[in-house]
């Protein structure tokens, strides 16, 4: 039933997705180095991968990114040798592709944004979770990773900058993805799912309505940060 009322939304939705991607205000990667070494203690090798939110779009610089603001919390207790592999427009294909081509490395943490993409540009849910499989398939053999935290795929029914009814039917999507990541990674030992749980408040994205600002990214790694404790 849910597809049957997609299908008769086409005649508006394909011209509201044409208007966002014209309207949309166009924001870098935030700026600064994608790899260093942080803290003092035991070795933590972390690595971020994903999207543009992985790389930092709606901020200005690295430190204020998910990756500066969870390197500062891990820093504390320590030596963390870190590093970002992230685009924007990045699918959850196109990270595979560029996992599949790192050399080996173990890591002790991952941490996963990816999923707006693949939701936006209609990408079959199936094929997604399989996708994602191979991600995590990737991550624990060839990088040898110890924990994963698979960060949810937010909630686009919620995103300012998207009109209804493009809004209501990407949210669903986006749920509906989020839901099945869920239970990918219930199946998985030492992959943690973690929702996007909190409000979203507008006033806290960045510019364009569509990415974090430097709050949700700090709350973002507050939340990544509480969800490897229990293993650590």
């Amino acid at each position: 039933m849910a597809k049957l009322s997609t299908l008769a939304l086409v005649p508006i939705l394909v011209p509201q997705a044409i208007w966002v991607a014209w309207r949309a205000v166009r924001l870098p990667e935030a700026d600064g180095p994608r790899t260093g070494v942080a803290g003092a203690g035991p070795e933590h090798r972390l690595l971020i991968a994903g999207d543009s939110s992985a790389a930092g779009v709606g901020v200005a610089d690295q430190d204020t990114a998910l990756s500066g603001r969870l390197v500062a919390r891990l820093s504390e207790t320590s030596n963390v040798n870190w590093a970002v592999v992230a685009k924007s427009g990045w699918t959850s294909r196109q990270l595979l592709q560029a996992l599949e081509l790192l050399p080996p490395a173990r890591v002790e943490t991952v941490v996963i944004a990816v999923g707006v993409n693949d939701v936006k540009n209609g990408v079959r849910l199936a094929q997604w979770v399989q996708t994602y499989g191979a991600i995590l398939d990737t991550l624990q053999t060839k990088h040898e990773a110890r924990r994963i935290v698979a960060s949810g795929v937010p909630p686009l029914g919620a995103f300012p900058l998207l009109p209804s009814p493009l809004r209501h039917v990407l949210g669903d999507r986006a749920l509906r993805f989020d839901t099945a990541l869920s239970a990918l990674c219930a199946q998985r030992e030492a992959v943690i799912h973690l929702p996007f749980d909190r409000p979203l408040d507008p006033s806290d994205m960045a510019r364009d309505g569509f990415h974090p600002g430097p709050a949700i990214y700090d709350a973002w790694a507050e939340a990544v940060a509480g969800a490897m404790t229990p293993s650590s």
